[in-house]
């Protein structure tokens, strides 16, 4: 029996759901997000909440029963609030800053790194050196932030790199010289 799979979701205003054999489009004040789902699944709209009903009690079935009602869920979410994710970048001389809907960063490579995220993806410095992305699918918010993670990861002997925010970073001793 799936706890998550069983909850009803509540379906907040201002959220239009068009529900279809194989997939569900949440409409938002954020956005339009689709899911595909397998058609076997049973999703019922009742009054303001939606209930994701699985077809049999096979082991497949019950982990998908779960996975389909969070997913639809981030999706409600998304179009309502929507998720954001926060780096930060430290080490002495790096930069970040915006080139249209481009993100600029110099971090002591010979080369400035420009990264262009997708088109539903926003990005902002609300102060130096620390990265804000946000959007209503969280998928791609988290993808997105660690492709920019990815270009420069922290290292563990000065902590330099791109980081999340609260992410913390184990740092390590250096190598000493032994004295004979």
């Amino acid at each position: 029996m799936s706890r998550v799979g069983n909850k009803p979701i509540e379906i907040p205003k201002g959220v239009k759901l068009d529900i279809k054999k194989s997939s569900i489009t949440v409409k938002g004040k954020n956005g339009e997000l689709t899911q595909e789902y397998k058609p076997e699944f049973d999703i019922q709209k009742k009054d303001d909440t939606l209930v994701v009903e699985r077809p049999d009690e096979t082991k497949s079935s019950k982990s998908l029963h779960g996975l389909y009602r969070k997913l639809i869920l981030n999706m409600i979410e998304g179009v309502t609030k929507g998720f954001e994710k926060n780096l930060e970048i430290s080490g002495v001389g790096f930069q970040a800053n915006m080139k249209g809907r481009s993100l600029e960063l110099k971090l002591g490579f010979s080369h400035p790194v420009v990264f262009t995220p997708p088109e539903d993806i926003k990005l902002e410095i609300p102060e130096n050196l620390k990265v804000k992305i946000s959007g209503a699918d969280k998928q791609k918010v988290g993808e997105v932030a660690a492709r920019i993670r990815s270009i420069y990861p922290p290292e563990p002997y000065k902590g330099k790199g791109i980081k999340y925010k609260d992410e913390h970073v184990r740092r390590k001793a250096g190598k000493t010289v032994g004295v004979e």
